[in-house]
């Protein structure tokens, strides 16, 4: 997917369509994991979908859930939403620091050496 370090580096238009594609990704995961939240929220505590993509949202953002979910099944849900929206943020972030960290090492030539 990434240059070896034997090739120069890409050119700067190119290596800016590298970061977008990552950028897209990245937002088509979290307009994904949006959208499976608020369709949880709806279905389990009944939330209007404001609410539904307010608590989702909040969620995805590491801030925590607004209105704390009163059914047996919307709790469940909640929890694994939750467990399930902190691993996003993490993929998310490693996936639009992957082609810059990746540049910084290249430029520095900092990869590891052949064995």
């Amino acid at each position: 997917m990434y240059e070896h370090r034997r090739n120069p580096p890409l050119a700067p238009g190119q290596f800016a369509l590298r970061l977008l594609r990552h950028c897209a990704l990245a937002a088509a995961l979290l307009g994904g994991s949006l959208f499976l939240g608020m369709a949880g929220y709806e279905h389990y505590e009944q939330l209007p979908w404001r609410d539904a993509f307010l608590n989702a949202a909040m969620l995805l953002g590491g801030m925590g859930p607004v209105n704390n979910p009163v059914t047996p099944a919307g709790k469940l849900f909640a929890g694994c939403y939750a467990l399930y929206a902190g691993i996003v943020f993490i993929v998310t972030a490693g996936i639009m620091l992957a082609p810059v960290l990746h540049r910084m090492l290249h430029l520095f030539h900092c990869d590891e050496r052949d064995s």
